[in-house]
């Protein structure tokens, strides 16, 4: 058997452990391991081929691991879990509920743009769907709105620290396909914003057509919205430093990363954080960044076997040879994605198709030198707005069954409230946003200079 054939065979394995419950990171770990075995095996022999498959399996965590850019994604998350502990995120929903609570569907509203200002400080969306279960969801049930309701909109609300910076998954793009990280940082502002707003506009047409969903909340004087202004400053102050720091130049988006978690401990400690608070946020803060390093170690052993295969490149060549609109073939990539979603996990599923998806879009846009291809952009502009197109449809897996695992989350964290909402009713709640990712997917596409605009600028 030839090595090309191997690997799809081996791939094809590899979806079915996944499918099976394998972990993502052990599953593409044991299948790159195999592939490298015999792939060397077939050229020096099995003693001398296992040799040199162990050695190159062992080389790549180590190698990677330690590279510069990896370093922001434990700052990131740091950022996040920090603002948590210290409350600052209940000032976050109490600004937006006095602001926008008047709205049908205003606290659902609120929630939505506390968790978009909340994901400009998070890099994880679990975390994000977590705090604002505790937070948003009681506020919600008290007011009478409905159970689906109310907990659908924080599972989609958590989707968008995917998308809007700090995000983790980004930087793991980044890593893996190996763009520029301060760009792709800067391009998942404006589609966050956009995504938000669509999120809003959805959650206030559901509250007119069925009003019982979401009622207004009302009473709040102008005096004492501006009053909830000042709680927000921390976070404002966060969000600043990371995008201008990044933006001129002042600082790599690991030393704002470093900047903006050294900002909010010291906000926290004035705030009154104890120590019991602060070891919470750097044990949960720690669990994650391993988690998803540990993802990455086995992901990039897969990747390396796929290069010996040549199976990217084969792929990239029979996308860029197909005769039909490019459009078309990206649809087709993007529908495939939604299957993996329902399956998979957001990270996982990135970095298991990215090593091979990434380079047919390339292909599929044929851009030469500074010149646009077939998709209107160069090769650098279509792998920063692949990025944020692929993240996205990313998110959709958060919330669609069977493995949504921000409706598991959010559902979790209401039972431990005793509050009466099951998995079900979530998954319920959060189906109508899988229709705002998709329009807010399709504007992306027909409009890439919402994402391109902010990088041309760097």
């Amino acid at each position: 058997m030839d090595v090309f054939r191997m690997s799809l065979w081996l791939s094809a394995a590899l979806v079915v452990l996944v499918m099976i419950g394998v972990r993502v990171a052990f599953a593409t770990a044991f299948i790159g391991f195999l592939g490298l075995c015999l792939f060397f095996m077939s050229k020096q022999g099995f003693d001398k081929g296992l040799i040199t498959a162990m050695k190159l399996a062992g080389q790549i965590p180590h190698s990677k691991s330690t590279t510069y850019s990896l370093s922001l994604i434990p700052t990131f998350i740091l950022i996040g879990y920090l603002a948590y502990y210290a409350g600052l995120t209940r000032y976050l929903f109490e600004a937006a509920r006095r602001w926008v609570g008047w709205l049908p569907g205003g606290l659902g509203v609120a929630t939505v743009f506390a968790t978009a200002g909340f994901a400009a400080v998070s890099g994880a969306s679990v975390a994000t769907s977590a705090v604002f279960a505790r937070i948003a969801i009681p506020e919600m049930l008290k007011y009478g709105y409905d159970k689906r309701f109310a907990a659908g909109v924080v599972a989609a609300g958590g989707t968008l620290a995917s998308l809007i910076p700090p995000s983790a998954i980004l930087v793991i793009y980044a890593i893996i396909v190996e763009q520029s990280v301060g760009k792709l940082l800067l391009a998942g502002f404006l589609p966050g914003a956009v995504s938000a707003l669509i999120y809003a506009a959805l959650i206030v047409g559901q509250a007119r057509v069925w009003p019982s969903l979401g009622p207004p909340v009302r009473g709040f004087t102008w005096r004492e919205r501006f009053a909830s202004l000042p709680g927000t400053t921390p976070i404002l102050l966060v969000i600043a430093i990371i995008v201008y720091s990044i933006y001129f130049g002042w600082a790599t988006p690991t030393e704002a990363g470093a900047l903006g978690a050294f900002v909010v401990l010291v906000m926290a400690l004035w705030k009154g954080m104890r120590w019991g608070q602060l070891r919470g946020a750097l044990m949960e803060a720690a669990k994650l960044t391993v988690m998803i390093f540990t993802m990455i170690w086995g992901v990039l052993i897969y990747v390396r076997f796929l290069g010996f295969a040549k199976l990217p490149e084969s792929f990239a060549d029979w996308i860029g040879g197909l005769d039909q609109p490019a459009y078309l073939t990206l649809l087709l990539i993007l529908l495939a994605y939604v299957v993996l979603g329902m399956f998979m996990d957001a990270i996982g599923m990135l970095i298991l198709t990215l090593p091979v998806t990434f380079p047919a879009v390339l292909a599929l846009n044929g851009a030469v030198g500074d010149a646009p291809g077939a998709l209107g952009m160069t090769s650098e502009e279509c792998g920063i707005w692949f990025g944020i197109i692929v993240v996205k449809m990313a998110e959709l897996c958060l919330i669609t069954p069977p493995i949504g695992l921000n409706c598991f989350v959010v559902a979790g964290v209401a039972q431990d409230n005793k509050l009466p909402i099951s998995v079900q009713d979530v998954f319920r709640g959060a189906s109508p946003f899988f229709i705002a990712d998709v329009v807010t997917v399709a504007v992306l596409i027909a409009f890439p200079g919402i994402v391109l605009w902010l990088p041309n600028l760097l």
